[in-house]
């Protein structure tokens, strides 16, 4: 398997440059993972599809589906693009190589962990600023234009935060100039993740259900848990200012500064082992309050 992966790498390093594989190869790579990733979704709301795993019952129109279409087409094409181009010489400099030999699946491993890590804390705090009144008025209310969010919304927001937000993704390779083998494989695993969290559906086979603290995992009162899809979904059809769950993977900074207590309260109402009236018509009233602070 080693052997077929180094002959497929050296078969294109030989026929491009690195200039054109870290540039337009990456681009290639990322509209194809993200659209061949997000547009399922958008087929299963049409179709009706596996409707008994959506978490909104709401689904979108199809104008609604094309307008976001055609808005990512021109900020991948508009923003995207010349971002991988300009970055281009930071990489370099940092050390990003293209060459054989190909790193040690140790190496790409502990990379990809450090970027997941890494990007999540960033983009906790870059999105929860993102919140405050005038930038979401001016910037981030672009991206919750979906209440009911889908695949393809994942990256469909103002320009401002594609590269506000792009900073959290593209932070920890440009400081530790990977292979550009686990760049692309860490731009895979970034794509994949945000269009599961956008997706609208919570599925059996979800990362989430097996993987600790991805999106969830954490048990809270009645033995619920929390899912990556359903945790970000709560994240859109929320008020604003006070929505919370603002973490991108994982889910320990909500956790660690209170920023999930209303997505919490709401899952434990909802338990069917919260069965005392009273119990109940207090963790609605609480979680009313939350909303309406």
């Amino acid at each position: 398997m080693a052997s077929i992966i180094e002959s497929g790498w050296q078969y294109l390093t030989t026929h491009f440059s690195d200039f054109q594989l870290a540039c337009l190869g990456s681009f290639f790579l990322h509209e194809s993972v993200f659209f061949l990733s997000g547009l399922p979704f958008i087929w299963l709301e049409r179709a009706g599809w596996l409707s008994k795993y959506k978490i909104q019952a709401k689904i979108n129109s199809p104008a609604a589906q094309e307008k976001c279409i055609a808005r990512l087409l021109l900020y991948h094409f508009g923003v995207n693009l010349p971002v991988m181009i300009f970055s281009y010489p930071v990489f370099r400099f940092m050390g990003m190589r293209s060459s054989l030999p190909l790193p040690s699946w140790k190496v790409v491993f502990t990379q990809i962990i450090f970027y997941f890590i890494l990007e999540d804390f960033i983009f906790y705090w870059g999105h929860r600023i993102l919140h405050t009144k005038w930038l979401y008025k001016h910037v981030h209310s672009v991206h919750h234009e979906y209440a009911t969010p889908f695949g393809l919304t994942s990256e469909y927001a103002h320009p401002a935060e594609i590269l506000f937000l792009g900073f959290a993704t593209i932070f920890g390779p440009a400081i530790t100039g990977p292979h550009l083998i686990t760049l692309w494989l860490w731009m895979v695993l970034r794509v994949l993740e945000t269009v599961e969290a956008h997706s609208g559906y919570h599925f059996p086979w979800s990362p989430s259900n097996f993987i600790p603290l991805y999106g969830g995992c954490i048990v809270v009162k009645c033995c619920i848990f929390t899912y990556r899809a359903d945790f970000h979904d709560y994240h859109h059809r929320l008020l604003y200012t006070k929505s919370g769950n603002y973490s991108s993977t994982f889910t320990y900074m909500d956790r660690i500064f209170g920023t999930d207590i209303g997505y919490r309260k709401l899952k434990a109402l909802k338990s069917p082992g919260v069965e005392d009236y009273e119990q109940k018509k207090q963790l609605e009233q609480m979680f009313g309050k939350i909303q309406n602070d």
